[in-house]
């Protein structure tokens, strides 16, 4: 299992690493993600501008969640190059810090966006200590992380009470998807995907004390606008199209979860 593990480690560096999957057709503008296609017209032909704001629309997404404030301290957890990073600033926090397991990753966000503090280090981990933050968020990088249940209990604890998270990503729809997800699609064939049930995540959230715990099905916005871009023009190393099958067969879809970190309880006779 732990040499499972390393593996799938390094295969996630080397593509987002020396690879930089963000230079490929699929992506584009220094975005990694499928976007959030709502209100992108999908009859005609897509453009590389189009294909940008799709994924600037799925950061709005998670930032109208979270309900940003100046005084806000901000943790993005699986951060990439840092493109996600300036999304967030426009919203003004206190501060951001962005986490990435990848060091070239860490390394092209720190030199493209200086205004932020981002950091080598593991979701199971987060390198941080109890109560630095206020808003917790991660885009489309939960599907890599070998532990949830980790991940849920270190997000708890580095929020301080009163903190929300916001977590966007493809999850598995059930507990037996992983088997009919890796026959249909590499990404989870490789292991570079993992078949983390949606069920599971916010049962974890639960177990790690949050409270509020949403999870919001927004795959009519994702899955019709992603297959359309892959199929437009000579893309000779696009991502199999098969992303959408799978989400008509009820194998995954993508979500977004939100939840609330209860804030501390007022000593007796504070309010007098």
């Amino acid at each position: 299992m732990a040499d499972d593990e390393a593996a799938r480690a390094e295969r996630r560096r080397r593509i987002y690493g020396p690879d930089d999957l963000a230079e490929r057709p699929a992506f584009a503008g220094g975005f990694i993600n499928f976007g959030y296609w709502a209100g992108i017209p999908l009859d005609g032909e897509l453009t590389v501008d189009q294909r940008i704001a799709s994924q600037r629309a799925l950061y709005d997404l998670v930032l109208d969640s979270l309900t940003i404030t100046p005084d806000d301290r901000v943790l993005e957890v699986g951060c990439g190059r840092g493109r996600g990073a300036r999304e967030v600033l426009v919203r003004a926090p206190r501060s951001l810090d962005g986490l990435d397991l990848v060091p070239e990753q860490v390394a092209r966000a720190q030199r493209s966006t200086p205004e932020a503090t981002f950091t080598l280090g593991s979701a199971s981990y987060i390198p941080f200590p109890d109560n630095t933050f206020d808003r917790l968020l991660s885009v489309e990088a939960a599907q890599h992380f070998e532990d949830l249940t980790a991940f849920a209990h270190e997000s708890a604890r580095v929020l301080a009470p009163g903190g929300r998270l916001a977590v966007t990503t493809f999850f598995a729809r059930h507990d037996d998807a992983g088997p009919a997800l890796a026959e249909l699609l590499d990404t989870f064939a490789t292991g570079l995907d993992l078949a983390h049930p949606i069920d599971r995540f916010t049962a974890d959230l639960r177990a790690a004390g949050f409270a509020d715990v949403r999870a919001d099905r927004i795959g009519e916005h994702v899955w019709a606008g992603l297959d359309r871009w892959l199929a437009l023009g000579d893309h000779p190393d696009r991502w199999d199209r098969r992303w959408i099958r799978a989400a008509e067969r009820g194998l995954l879809d993508y979500y977004l979860v939100t939840a609330n970190l209860p804030a501390a309880p007022q000593p007796a006779g504070s309010g007098t």
